[in-house]
């Protein structure tokens, strides 16, 4: 099973981004793939997820902002996020789990992605 996220980058404030999760190995009706985001000195953190049925689930600080959506020929979950903040600045992660009222983390989880907001 490995997990490939990308997209990462330097954009302004207000902008926008599309971060990708390739996975291979596994199924995306099997998984539940969630996203992460560590700052520095902080912990990580729950952002959002896709269950297997398709259903997406997010966190209070990014509900409205980022959006969760898959692939399933490409076996790819996708992470749009628009109207980013400084605050938004860390390395972003991807991961196999399931959704049981809340996102439960699985061993797999792709390299992570910078994403870095600042003028």
């Amino acid at each position: 099973v490995q997990l490939q996220a990308s997209g990462g980058g330097l954009v302004q404030p207000g902008g926008s981004l599309r971060l990708s999760c390739v996975v291979s190995g596994l199924a995306l009706d099997t998984y539940a793939i969630g996203w992460f985001r560590q700052a520095p000195e902080k912990e990580r953190e729950w952002l959002s997820c896709i269950s297997t049925d398709g259903t997406t689930y997010y966190a209070d600080s990014v509900k409205g902002r980022f959006t969760v959506f898959r692939d399933n020929a490409k076996n790819t979950v996708y992470l749009q996020m628009k109207s980013l903040k400084p605050e938004d600045t860390a390395v972003y992660y991807c991961n196999a789990g399931n959704y049981y009222g809340a996102y439960v983390p699985g061993r797999y989880w792709g390299q992570g992605t910078q994403v870095t907001v600042s003028s």
